[in-house]
This record gives C-alpha cells, structure tokens and sequence, in this order.
C-alpha cells in the first residue's frame, strides 16, 4: 500500500488544478520535507486520471523545486520550500472533510472506468436511435431482462423483467412506493428503528405516518409490526449490522401474505458478505408481498442514479401511475451501459474485485479496534458500528473531536426514531476513502478516539 496524502482537488480544475493542490498541500506543511509522494501509477489509479498526467505534472514540481525526483526512487518533498503562516484567528471552511469515514458510498476511485467507456463505446455503436425516445416507464426492456437474469442468479430473487422498475436509486423507491401505496388508501408505513433517517423523511414527504418497530440481535422484531407496510433491511441491517434471522424472516414472510400487507426490502449491499455466500432475498418467500430494492449506489457509484424494484404484480400499475405523475424516466444510455455490464460479465468481475478490496479494510479496522464491535455485526457491507462504553465517550464528543482533525464520521444517535436513552455508536464507512488514504482515515480515527477520551475504553 502506498503512503496516505489528500490533495483538495476539483477534478473539473484538470491537471493543473492538480499541481496547485499538492503544492498547496506542500506549502501548508500537509506534506513535509521528505514526504514520500504516492507513485505516478498509484495516484492515477486513486484519482481516475492518466498516469501520464501526474507524470507530467510530478516534472513541474521537480522543476520547480517543489519536490525531487529521480530514476528507481520515489518523489519526495524538498527541503527549503517556502510555507507562509497562517492568518490570526483562521478557521476551516465548510469543505469536505480531509479524512471521510462517513457511510453511504464505496471507493469512488476504484469505479470501473474503462468498462463502463467500453460498454457506452458499443451501446452508441449498435442502438437503434428508436430507443433514445422516451421509451416504457418502466425501464428499457433490455436492461430489465438483463435484471431479471442477474437478480435470480445472484440474489434468488423470483423476477420477470414485466415487475421490474428501473428507478432512480432507493431514495426514489421509497418515494414511488409511498405514493402508490396512498393511492391504494395505505398511509402508514413502518421501519426499523434504527434505520436510515434520510428515507424516512422521504416517506412522510410523500404522505406517510412513520411508525417505529424495534430492532434487536435477531433483526427486526416481526411481532411488534402492525402496519400495512414495513420497510427493511434483512440482508445486513443498517446501522445495527445484523442479519434477519431465519425464523424471523419465515414469520414476516408468512404475516405479510396472511395479513395482505407489504414489505420494501433494501437490499442495499446484499452482494458484499465476505465470510460466505450471501444470504438470499427475503422476496423469495413471498414475492407477490415483497417489492424488492437495489441499486448500484453502494457497487458502482451513487451519482448514476440507477436502481431497481422487483415488484408484486399488484403494484406494478400503481407504481407505473406514480412514474406517470412524477413525469420521470431513468436516463436511456445509463440504462443501456448497465445492462452491457451485465450480460458481458464486466458487472460481476468488478463486484468481485470489490468484495476482496472491502473484506481487507474491514479486517484492518477490526484489527485497530478489535473491542468496539458488537459479535452480532456480520462481516458484511460497506459499513461497521463501533459501540462507545456507557462510560463515555459520548457521540457529540466524538463528533467534535473529529470536526477538529477534519475527518467526516456519522452517530448512530439520528437513527433513532424516538427520543429516550440510546445506546451510543459510530457508523464507520469502510470503503468511503480511496485506497491510499485509508491507513491515513483510521489513524486519524484512533486520534479522535483517544483525544474524546475513549482510548482503550471500549466494550
């Protein structure tokens, strides 16, 4: 692994954009003199650029004075490059933090540019120009076959792309199920608590009533669900990190069919289980009950926007008058790239890939905080809870000691959906900071810990 080093470039500012960042990052003492800078090879790869651009920009610096040089040795920082003070009184802005440990997203770095270049290269060659029109509601027919077919495959959801929806990530899901489902004159909607606090908003914005039902070691607790639609995450539950036990997922399968109600299923990182095979689709036990979810945010990058809904036949008309009504369509050509990926295999390759990279930085965060982790926590997503003692540190603790080190964490406390006494945590995101700089994040990490006083402290 190469060393760690943040530079606050815009890549829209291109290559030179990126030598005033490392100088910038060299003038403010970030890289001291004798800083090992990360090969031409490595930061190419890291910021998704031609290596013959840090190439070049590497000779600026060298001919600048900036840094040294030289055949078969790393670039290094200079010795005698000026570095001005500070302002009095200077405070950060309201940036992106340096460090990102922040859940939600993967290693952006790492998306597969050169499949997805390939796969868009031979949809423009051989689509019809009919099918950049506006096209079915529902998605374009080929990337929901190609749907049906991996998602049965990989996941063993039963899926036949005419329930299929294409939709705009899970945020939209939820959106598009809320409004149909208040069209069949259901308004209540259940989930977990915790859960994801972002979707619930989205539902009461769509017209919903929230209702919280408890999570515990076994997953939700089905018995306490009495409503005409619950919203759940059985595969690796977030935030909590469990796994919906077996009998628990037959019994919510077997009320949801007796009862007539339905339940959403994220399955938001269903593909990254790393000490097995993943656990299948809770859809599979009553899929005319259960809309299942997915989406390439957690795979490939959450800024395509591309998701899907495996719907029970009776919802597809609904849902279908939602898309009508919200006048919205996934974009043809990103529908069309995806499906290449898929049936060429480059899809599957990349997750892969993936899988092996995030199963090593778990293990390495593992390691650093062997204590702080909760035996219930399957090895599995892009995310971990470390619990903090009931002696403290508490979260705002944390969090302010990190707004200190500039590094981006998230409490567990939002996630709550009622004001009584929590237990307190931190949602790590493993797989947020590109690859040379996550050795970097988790010390960081280790700083803020001990600064709000939990070194050594955890259960």
């Amino acid at each position: 692994m190469g060393p760690d080093v943040h530079f606050d470039w815009d890549p829209g500012t291109g290559r030179l954009g990126l030598a005033d960042a490392i100088r910038d990052a060299i003038r403010k003492g970030r890289l001291s003199h004798g800083a090992v800078l990360p090969s031409t090879r490595a930061l190419a790869s890291d910021l998704g650029i031609a290596r013959g651009t840090v190439t070049r920009i590497y000779a600026d610096l060298t001919a600048e004075g900036y840094v040294h040089s030289r055949q078969g040795a790393p670039t290094t920082v200079a010795a005698d490059v000026p570095r001005p003070s500070p302002p009095p009184h200077a405070r950060s802005g309201p940036g992106a933090p340096r460090w990102d440990l922040r859940p939600g997203q993967p290693d952006l770095s790492a998306f597969p540019r050169d499949d997805w270049a390939s796969a868009t290269r031979r949809v423009l060659q051989h689509t019809p120009a009919s099918l950049f029109g506006y096209g079915d509601r529902l998605g374009v027919a080929r990337l929901r076959e190609s749907l049906a077919s991996y998602l049965a495959r990989s996941r063993g959801v039963v899926a036949d792309p005419q329930r299929i929806v294409v939709c705009g990530g899970f945020s939209h899901a939820v959106s598009l199920l809320t409004t149909a489902l208040r069209e069949l004159g259901e308004t209540d909607i259940a989930f977990e608590n915790p859960s994801l606090y972002r979707f619930r908003d989205i539902a009461k914005a769509a017209g919903a009533r929230v209702i919280p039902v408890p999570v515990d070691d076994e997953g939700i607790d089905v018995s306490s669900v009495d409503s005409p639609a619950v919203v759940v995450t059985p595969a690796h539950h977030f935030p909590l990190g469990v796994t919906l036990a077996p009998g628990r997922r037959t019994a919510l399968a077997k009320w949801a069919s007796a009862s007539g109600a339905f339940v959403l299923e994220d399955d938001y990182d269903g593909e990254f289980r790393f000490d097995r095979t993943p656990v299948g689709a809770l859809q599979t036990l009553a899929p005319e009950r259960v809309a299942y979810a997915g989406t390439v945010s957690k795979t490939l990058a959450p800024g395509l926007r591309l998701g899907w809904l495996v719907l029970p036949r009776v919802l597809v008309e609904p849902v279908r008058a939602a898309l009508e009504w919200q006048g919205w369509r996934a974009p043809v050509i990103e529908q069309l790239t995806f499906a290449e990926l898929l049936d060429s295999g480059a899809y599957g390759r990349h997750i892969r890939r993936r899988r092996a990279s995030y199963r090593k930085r778990r293990d390495l965060l593992l390691a650093t905080f062997p204590d702080a982790v909760a035996k219930h926590d399957i090895p599995a997503g892009l995310q971990l809870l470390l619990r903090l003692p009931p002696s403290g540190p508490r979260e705002e603790d944390v969090l302010a000691a990190a707004a200190r080190h500039s590094l981006g964490l998230e409490a567990l406390g939002p996630h709550w959906m009622t004001p009584c006494d929590h237990p307190q945590g931190i949602v790590v995101g493993y797989t947020t900071p590109p690859e040379h700089a996550y050795t970097g994040a988790l010390s960081a990490l280790r700083t803020v810990l001990a600064e709000a006083g939990g070194a050594g402290r955890h259960p």
